[in-house]
């Protein structure tokens, strides 16, 4: 990769984004060390650029600036894990609620679109993930509260962190799909209550399960 391939958004952005998806995908580890001239000279850029796209990184929780050491992949503690997962309730209950009480007949119908790609989705777990977060960020986007999109989105960046262990756990996969039919049943009834608290199950179930 060199700087001649990236996209023609800010280069620190796109380098931002390449790092990102390697920290998802565990190419880089929770705790490893950013070496940050190696990093350079494998996508053909000045370190300026990396070093804006690492400040944003840490910003959004995902890499650890250490004073003379460096960056490193933020490593998340259990209590950084139940905090995060205590905030998501809270924001995606509430927008559960929105949705129960607000949204049209074609909007429920596409939500129950994504919930019968998630169960098309069970013996792919990357898939799933990548349909999971879709329901989610539907629901929120159906709510439309921006403010609360930013901070969901900042949020599951950090919850990304441990995505692959929240989902191992064995039958966890398809009681996640049972409890996406729980809050979608609730929305289709248009009890905001229920949905809200189905969704705060979800993601108590799921924390269980990752921690």
């Amino acid at each position: 990769m060199s700087a001649a391939t990236l996209t023609p958004r800010a280069l620190y952005e796109e380098v931002a984004e390449q790092l990102r998806q390697r920290i998802f995908r565990r190419e880089l580890e929770p705790g490893s060390w950013i070496d940050e001239l190696r990093i350079a000279e494998e996508f053909g850029i000045s370190r300026t650029p990396l070093r804006e796209a690492l400040k944003v990184l840490a910003a959004e929780g995902l890499v650890t600036m250490k004073v003379r050491r460096g960056a490193y992949v933020t490593e998340v503690s259990d209590k950084d894990l139940r905090d995060v997962y205590h905030l998501l309730a809270l924001l995606e209950s509430d927008a559960a609620g929105v949705v129960a009480a607000s949204a049209t007949a074609e909007q429920l119908r596409e939500l129950e679109c994504l919930h019968r790609e998630l169960a098309a989705s069970v013996a792919d777990r990357e898939r799933f993930f990548a349909v999971n977060e879709r329901f989610h960020m539907r629901v929120l986007e159906l709510a439309d509260n921006r403010w609360r999109n930013q901070m969901v989105a900042d949020l599951r960046k950090v919850m990304k962190l441990n995505r692959h262990n929240s989902l191992l756990k064995q039958g966890r996969i398809e009681e996640s799909l049972r409890e996406h039919g729980q809050v979608l049943a609730a929305l289709q009834a248009r009890d905001a209550q229920a949905a809200a608290s189905a969704m705060r199950e979800h993601f108590s179930n799921g924390l269980q399960a990752a921690a």
